[in-house]
């Protein structure tokens, strides 16, 4: 028995053949070539037939995994289409007279270099998307499909990477898991094994694909984030019962469905999911969740080629709020920026995006496309219990402005005869530092705060959550974090306010305590999370001696 650590991406376990998957790779001559224009036209036959098998791989994502997570092959198609991308082939072909499968070779190394390079682990994940459509593209210009990864058995894929497009072409039937020599817990593929719900463990290092044969015995365990070939009995009695208990656990965590949020002592609080999509209602509504706690609107915005307007963001909050049959669903507005940036948006390179113009700034910089979603929003208010949450607030000017604006729609809405609830409440999340330390001053003009701890750890700390480099001092327990959190509960509630926790410390069980301490009325999480922390929520009692100090 051969043991590997790597990242496990999706908490499973799994055991099985292994199927050593090796990516198809044409080679790519330097042929010179007289006739550019015959040679651009090769490519832009090439790229739409890159384009259309896109759209079918973007399909069949809608019907596995949803529209927000679909949204990465339209970025693909995004790509695909992306003006300096093809202005480098083209000009590679042009100035070069080469073939286009070398243009295209060299571009996508060109690219996926620069990415590569970049500080942020974030955007040194995107070089792999970067590949997949360069190799998409080559394929095409050699009248080829590109080969999938797979069985007609029930296999572990094993491979060096995985490409986007090819993990979400897996046979599930016959995919019990799969292992991959490099990766980042960043990458669209680890996004994409996790919400396929595939056991797979990433970055496990070169060293196994050489130790490794086909129909190997290989086995999983995926909440450790470890790999062994050929486990010996010992290791597979000891994954079985782990596994054996985690089935016991979603069985016992599945009888309470239907249960109160409430402590032994008596406290109750409301647990919600965050969701990016009408996509998820589905796993909202099985896991039981009181209500939404964040709705990501930016994903109506990341997934087409313009800005969505009115109509089609009004049809998407009132089917939300209809579905939630009267529960609480906060809708955050557009929080776009940093790390979520559309083509079409034409938004200027940043030194430092987290802290560029991003969220309510941008919103408030672009009042046009604010106030389009402002008026949908209002719109869909009729349909449901509307909570409207407003991103990266720093100052109580930025309130006052938001509020203005708030009342202009309702004022346009009015002379034009269309409908709008008067209980909507409006609330603001709490990231940054500065809107902690000024929570006083800016609760009297809000119905309620949401702490978002990610953005606020990594501000507070001053520590780049995406690189990975600097995970040892990212710290979310970190005493200044736990500190800002409860002088915002402490604001709040003097000044009539709720407030809730929809970052991801808000799953994090070992805080739970902590934050009901500090009357923290609300918590959002993953669907898949609620559970967990209602049978957490069951197992405390608050008028024990207080065993965690502050």
């Amino acid at each position: 028995m051969t043991t590997f650590k790597g990242k496990g991406v999706y908490g499973a376990i799994a055991v099985g053949k292994a199927s050593v998957f090796k990516h198809r790779e044409e080679t790519v001559e330097r042929i010179r070539i007289d006739d550019t224009v015959s040679e651009r036209k090769r490519l832009a036959r090439a790229k739409e037939i890159a384009l259309t098998q896109l759209e079918l791989i973007y399909q069949n994502a809608l019907k596995e995994i949803g529209r927000s997570n679909a949204s990465i092959f339209e970025i693909h198609k995004l790509l695909l289409e992306d003006r300096d991308y093809n202005g480098s082939i083209v000009g590679i072909i042009e100035t070069q007279k080469v073939n286009a499968e070398y243009a295209v070779s060299v571009t996508s190394d060109n690219f996926a270099g620069m990415f590569n390079e970049m500080d942020d682990a974030y955007m040194k994940a995107r070089a792999a998307d970067v590949r997949d459509i360069s190799n998409r593209l080559i394929a095409a210009l050699f009248g080829m499909n590109l080969c999938t990864a797979g069985s007609n058995e029930p296999v572990i894929v094993c491979s060096d990477d995985l490409l986007p497009s090819e993990t979400i072409v897996l046979d599930k039937d016959n995919t019990l898991g799969f292992i991959t020599a490099a990766g980042s817990q960043n990458s669209h593929t680890a996004i994409l094994a996790r919400n396929m719900n595939i056991p797979a463990v990433i970055g496990v290092g070169e060293l196994f694909l050489e130790m490794l044969h086909d129909g190997d015995t290989v086995a999983i365990d995926g909440f450790a984030g470890e790999v062994y070939i050929n486990p010996d009995d010992i290791t597979l009695a000891r994954l079985n019962k782990k596994l054996k208990t985690e089935q016991e656990k979603k069985r016992l965590l599945a009888e309470l469905k239907g249960k109160e949020n409430i402590t032994l002592d008596g406290t109750k609080v409301e647990i919600c999911a965050n969701i990016g999509g009408v996509e998820d209602l589905g796993a909202v509504l099985l896991n039981d969740a009181g209500g939404i706690g964040l709705f990501r609107s930016e994903f109506l915005y990341l997934r087409g080629n313009c800005y969505p307007g009115e109509e089609e963001q009004f049809a998407a909050y009132k089917r939300v709020l209809e579905s939630m049959t009267g529960k609480r669903v906060v809708i955050r507005t557009m929080d776009i920026g940093a790390d979520k940036k559309a083509e079409y948006m034409r938004l200027k390179d940043e030194e430092n995006p987290a802290m560029g113009v991003r969220g309510v700034r941008l919103c408030l910089s672009r009042p046009d496309i604010f106030r389009t979603q402002l008026r949908a929003l209002y719109r869909a208010s009729v349909y449901g219990k509307l909570g409207i949450m407003f991103p990266m607030i720093t100052s109580t000017s930025e309130v006052w402005r938001i509020l203005a604006m708030c009342d202009e729609v309702k004022d346009e809405l009015t002379v034009q005869g269309c409908a709008f609830s008067e209980d909507i409440e409006l609330g603001i999340m709490i990231e940054t530092p500065a809107a902690a330390l000024i929570s006083d001053k800016l609760a009297p003009f809000v119905d309620f705060f949401s702490v978002g701890t990610n953005d606020l750890t990594q501000f507070t700390l001053a520590c780049d959550r995406h690189n990975p480099d600097a995970e040892e001092f990212m710290d979310a327990h970190h005493e200044a974090v736990l500190r800002l959190i409860e002088m915002s509960a402490e604001n709040a509630h003097e000044n009539g306010a709720w407030i809730g926790i929809c970052g991801e410390l808000a799953a994090d069980l070992s805080l739970t305590e902590t934050f009901l301490r500090m009357r923290i009325d609300e918590f959002s999480v993953a669907p898949s999370a609620v559970l967990k922390l209602r049978e957490k929520v069951r197992s405390l009692d608050l008028s024990e001696e207080e065993r965690i100090a502050m």
